[in-house]
């Protein structure tokens, strides 16, 4: 992945097929984010695509993007 594809993709749906076409939905992060979810549930993202531990909002990142917490996308419950 070029480090220009966060950018590209639209949405958190648009994150998850992305990663996924390139095998690496269970690569870790650079950092290992704390995630408040809307659910109110907070967890560390241990994967670039995770779902919530309590309600399954499915939460997507690019690897070459993962080290900013801002580039973690929503993509709809149990997307993932």
């Amino acid at each position: 992945m070029s480090c220009s594809c966060t950018s590209k993709l639209k949405n958190g749906k648009d994150v998850v097929d992305h990663v996924k076409s390139k095998g690496k939905e269970n690569f870790a992060p650079t950092v290992a984010h704390e995630i408040s979810c809307e659910c109110g549930e907070t967890f560390i993202l241990k994967t670039i695509v995770m779902n919530c531990p309590n309600c399954e909002m499915t939460y997507a990142v690019t690897p070459c993007g993962s080290a900013d917490k801002n580039n973690i996308k929503q993509a709809g419950l149990k997307y993932a």
